[in-house]
């Protein structure tokens, strides 16, 4: 697996140059006086958001990350160069935190760049300190110290829609027809060991993003199966397409599965509710896909469908496999995340 979305680096910034102690000593030039120049500020550390990473994989080999020392000043009032910063690249939706796991920045679409530890001064040379009764000073300070520390970085992934369900009932190929992904996918479970981002069209110059969570099964919030690693990565987005087979063939009854599913969320819910800013994955709107409904009996299908819709949520017919109900659902992914970013505006 080449998908990492936690690693811990150590990151310290620049010491501060030191001030420069000079004396102007030039011929014909009497009294000159002192002309030490400040020292350089050192180099912050930055976290920038680079569009083309998918992953944290490129921090997990390289663990420290030391910005530089401001230069020292010098005679001629001269002030000592700035120290390089450094700079962590980060995918998007990267969440950066201190040792304590307090979020000290998230970088979403609203910031690109968080200076996380800021360089020292530099500090003053001896000119700074000459006044009416101290022409020859030799003071100077030496420059203040950079700030360091531990810091964890998790990623959530951005998405508008999140696709939740069992194991093998359709995610990845749903995710492959409404969109350009292209997801490995086969005919077990967990074929699915990381998150998948796709990009659907949801109308003329308008498009939705969409995240293939890998899939859970009775127990995940326990470490059974693949566990619940993955459900941060549905933190953010605004709503959920709920995937059940409904076919004959999968030994399992669609609503079982439907209630199965949202304890698991239910239990990430109790189990993150101290956190700052988590909003709980059961208060998001789910759309329910019945999917594989080219093998399944009218009878089971509609009863399965009326007994989703007696509890007032919006169910679609749909086979990922064959391309039947693919229009209407992704219209109603549109609607939903539409309606979603109105009542933001309005809050």
């Amino acid at each position: 697996m080449k998908f990492i979305d936690e690693v811990q680096i150590f990151a310290k910034s620049g010491h501060g140059g030191r001030g420069a102690v000079n004396f102007r000593r030039e011929k014909l030039v009497p009294r000159g006086g002192p002309d030490g120049g400040d020292g350089g500020r050192g180099g912050n550390v930055i976290f920038v958001v680079d569009a083309q990473m998918g992953s944290l994989l490129d921090l997990r080999y390289k663990k420290n990350y030391i910005a530089k020392d401001g230069d020292p000043g010098a005679g001629n009032h001269k002030h000592g160069k700035n120290g390089e910063d450094m700079l962590v690249r980060v995918p998007r939706g990267t969440r950066v935190l201190d040792h304590d796991n307090h979020i000290l920045c998230d970088l979403s679409d609203e910031q690109q760049e968080f200076v996380c530890f800021q360089g020292g001064r530099g500090g003053k040379g001896n000119s700074f300190f000459k006044t009416s009764v101290n022409q020859a000073p030799e003071q100077f300070q030496p420059g203040e110290d950079g700030e360091e520390g531990a810091i964890r970085l998790e990623l959530k992934l951005l998405a508008d829609i999140g696709i939740i369900g069992y194991p093998n009932v359709g995610k990845s190929t749903l995710i492959s027809r409404i969109s350009s992904a292209r997801p490995k996918m086969a005919d077990y479970e967990f074929t699915t060991l990381i998150p998948n981002l796709g990009v659907v069209s949801i109308g003329e110059f308008r498009s939705i993003v969409v995240a293939d969570i890998p899939g859970l099964i009775p127990g995940a919030h326990n470490g059974a199966g693949l566990g619940i690693r993955f459900l941060k990565h549905i933190e953010r987005t605004r709503g959920f397409v709920h995937l059940i087979d409904v076919s004959d063939y999968s030994g399992r009854e669609p609503f079982q599965d439907f209630e199965d599913i949202n304890y698991e969320l239910k239990m990430y819910d109790e189990a993150h509710s101290g956190e700052e800013d988590f909003l709980p994955l059961m208060n998001r709107t789910q759309i329910i896909a019945l999917n594989k409904i080219d093998a399944v009996s009218p009878e089971r299908m509609e009863l399965t469908k009326r007994s989703f819709e007696k509890l007032g949520y919006k169910v679609v017919l749909i086979s990922a496999f064959c391309g039947h109900g693919l229009k209407e659902l992704t219209q109603e992914m549109g609607n939903l995340v539409i309606k979603e970013q109105e009542l933001e505006s309005a809050e």
